[in-house]
């Protein structure tokens, strides 16, 4: 028995010595990762919805899209103002215009003369996709991988478990994919509507192939998640061809300055028609096989890992035609660093490691710790959010100074709002015009009781902004923010040189009128409930914001039920119309006004149409308008377009306008070369990280606490000790008694 305690002792003090092992790694990653070339961020709640450059909109998907696929052209990343710069294509290019005789006009033509504008767009030759099963070929250059049976498939969920990858050069043919792709009956696609608008034969293209969509259905159950190849490639598009193999040709009907832009966005990034293929075959799709976990693209990385609602990795393409970092900027750029690596072959890094992060505080206090480089790679608000801390806490401010934190600020285009679905019985249209002047009041009242400048100026700073009177951020050509007299007349009076909210009693006469006394039905005396779809589940940081503006409807009687759902779900929910209040907000695609009006446009629905118009707003005479802005340059005459349509919803009021958001990026000072920014999402190319010093820093920061392994470690020395001792007298204790026994006999 003492030779057993003995070994449970050793046995016990051998546990020790590997819990201490352990306890001076608190790191949530693998050994060594911390001195590898990868940035470390994180994701919030779900994994991406789409990563189907058709369908992916919204901003957090573009975390990962604009790392992966490589639009024509995207912004210079350190010049202010935002400049265009070719990406897949040569060059950034100027349309030619025709008139409705076929002749050409001058640059200068006036818009109601333009019949066709036609952009040639000359795309960069050597130019390769990743490596993919999709390109596989054998030794007789035949498909490796294009007609699979769902035996042959497997358990394969992955590209990677294909055995052999292959590549081919990007052509123009897959610009005339990607656009044609638009019409697609099988994903969503939300800027189909405002694209049908301009490119030549869209909308009869998108009726034929919804035609030829049902022929290959035909006699398949409704619900079949594997559905026959629709191969755009059969039927032609007038609107888009490619003359030769490096020329993509696009055709529009009239003026549309503004499709440039449209052109760095991931609706217009190249799709190799062979990705759609076989991400068509049986089986694909149950084991998770599509381009929205698994994207096929040109650019700078490649998804490697896609662990649903835990990890993504996207690794450097080795297929990346390459690029260098800018030798120019803004002012400010020298001196802040941001020239250091002019020249230097893009990108920096070889691996972006993404883990999700649920709530806000373990997020921050990973990057306390260093185990984050970046909190979330495109949130704009992080560094708002740490600097606000710093106020509140000089304790707080001491610790960011030694550690070296980065918190670059800026001023950009981006808002956050309230809106009301306008398909809502009771916030949004009527039923007859009385009932809708009735509800448009109930609008206008909850818009005056919304206090954003005491919520989102003094309470939430770390979210914080400047109130918003139309949808139209400061810095853009046409917003009236900031300048002279403006004001949101419904919401605002002008006094004492700025604009002060009306008094809540007008927001209760409001209310009165639209038939709500006092927040109750004035015909059925019942309280009015309103429901508010919010989209994030409620955690502690979420719960405080919704409190207040359960409080900011309280003020009228009102009762607002939180209706809180994941992303993916509200999606679902809006898409079906079944929501009635919402948050949201926009980042800008592009910097100009139309990309904020376009946001209420009717056509752009979402409920109706798959668009991005939450609010289902539709107004005939405001969609005109909208259409006149579409083909106005910069000037007297587009700013009062804008004017008038920015009138039109402040009187209708299918948003509380919100705020204006303060933004800024946070980074550790391991990480260099970042410059906060809405529109530039492929920034991971340009950030450079120092794994030694990171390893150095994280080793300085996180060292373990020993005492109460010491503690337990002497603890146990003295259970030994005792457990010895007791043992020793009973083996004395029956030795005696033996002894006394044999005495006695």
């Amino acid at each position: 028995m003492l030779a057993r305690g003995a070994r449970g002792l050793r046995a016990g003090l051998a546990v020790l010595a590997l819990l201490a092992a352990a306890g001076c790694n608190n790191s949530p990653y693998p050994a060594g990762a911390e001195r590898s070339n990868t940035l470390f961020y994180s994701f919030d709640e779900r994994s991406p919805r789409y990563l189907d450059p058709t369908a992916s909109y919204s901003n957090p998907e573009s975390a990962y899209t604009l790392q992966i696929y490589e639009p024509p052209y995207g912004y210079h990343y350190l010049k202010r103002p935002y400049q265009l710069v070719p990406k897949s294509a040569a060059a950034v290019v100027k349309p030619r215009y025709i008139d409705k005789n076929g002749q050409p006009l001058p640059d200068d033509a006036p818009a109601e003369a333009i019949a066709e504008s036609v952009y040639d767009i000359p795309i960069r030759p050597g130019i390769r996709y990743q490596p993919h099963p999709a390109f596989a070929k054998g030794p007789d250059g035949r498909p490796l991988y294009m007609n699979l049976t769902r035996e042959e498939l497997g358990d394969k969920r992955s590209p990677w478990d294909f055995p052999v990858q292959g590549t081919r050069e990007l052509v123009a043919e897959d610009f005339v994919y990607a656009l044609k792709r638009q019409a697609t009956t099988r994903i969503e696609a939300p800027v189909y509507a405002v694209f049908a608008d301009f490119v030549i034969g869209l909308k009869d293209y998108a009726a034929l192939v919804q035609q030829e969509d049902r022929k290959l259905l035909q006699g398949l159950p409704e619900d079949i998640r594997d559905k026959p190849f629709l191969d755009f490639r059969q039927w032609p598009l007038a609107g888009t061809s490619a003359p030769d193999r490096h020329t993509w040709r696009i055709r529009l009907k009239g003026k549309y300055p503004q499709w440039s832009y449209w052109m760095t966005l991931p609706f217009l990034a190249p799709i190799p028609w062979e990705a759609d293929a076989f991400y068509a075959q049986p089986g694909m799709a149950e084991n998770g096989l599509s381009l929205n976990q698994w994207p096929v693209g040109t650019g700078p990385y490649m998804m490697a890992e896609f662990v649903r609602d835990r990890r993504h990795v996207m690794r450097r393409n080795p297929n990346y035609h390459g690029e260098t970092y800018p030798c120019e900027g803004a002012p400010g750029d020298k001196e802040a660093g941001l020239l250091d690596d002019c020249g230097k072959p893009l990108p920096f890094i070889d691996t972006l490691y993404v883990t999700i992060e649920k709530e806000r505080t373990p997020r921050k206090e990973k990057f306390r710790q260093g185990y984050l480089d970046v909190p979330e790679i495109e949130r704009p608000e992080w560094g708002v959010e740490f600097r606000n801390d710093a106020d509140d806490s000089d304790a707080v401010r001491a610790l960011q100074e030694a550690r070296g934190f980065k918190f670059p600020l800026m001023t950009d285009i981006s808002n956050w709002y309230l809106g009301f679905n306008m398909l809502d019985p009771v916030v949004g249209r009527g039923a007859t015009p009385e009932q809708d002047e009735k509800n448009r009041k109930l609008r206008q009242a909850l818009s005056i009781a919304i206090d954003w400048e005491e919520g989102y100026g003094r309470i939430f700073k770390h979210k914080g902004g400047v109130a918003a009177h139309s949808p139209v951020p400061p810095g853009l050509f046409g917003s009236r923010e900031g300048q002279g007299t403006f004001h949101n007349p419904v919401t605002h009076v002008w006094r004492d040189g700025k604009p002060v909210r009306r008094p809540i009693e007008d927001a209760r006469r409001l209310l009165a009128e639209a038939g709500y006394p006092g927040g109750r039905d004035a015909a059925t005396g019942k309280p009015l409930v309103l429901n508010y779809d919010f989209q994030r589940a409620i955690t502690p940081e979420f719960k405080s914001e919704n409190d207040w503006m359960v409080k900011q409807f309280a003020k009228l009687g009102i009762q607002l039920e939180i209706r809180a759902t994941d992303f993916n779900q509200y999606q679902d929910k809006t898409l079906k119309g079944r929501h009635q209040i919402f948050w949201s907000g926009w980042l800008a695609d592009y910097p100009d006004a139309e990309n904020f009006l376009f946001l209420t446009y009717g056509p752009l629905g979402r409920s109706k149409n798959q668009g991005d118009n939450y609010a289902n707003y539709d107004n005939p005479e405001y969609d005109k308008l909208y259409r006149q802005l579409q083909a106005l340059d910069d000037g007297p005459a587009k700013q009062a377009v804008v004017d008038r349509m920015v009138a039109m919803l402040q009187h209708d009021a299918p948003w509380a306008f919100g705020y204006f958001p303060w933004g800024g990026l946070a980074f550790q000072s391991w990480v260099h070369n970042g410059k906060p920014s809405v529109l530039i999402r492929d920034m991971a190319k340009y950030y450079r990280v120092d794994p030694a010093l990171r390893a150095q820093r994280q080793a300085e920061w996180n060292q373990p606490v020993r005492w109460p392994l010491a503690l337990l470690a002497v603890l146990m020395l003295v259970l030994g000790w005792v457990a010895r001792r007791s043992y020793k007298a009973r083996e004395t204790a029956t030795a005696r008694g033996t002894a006394a026994a044999g005495a006695g006999g």
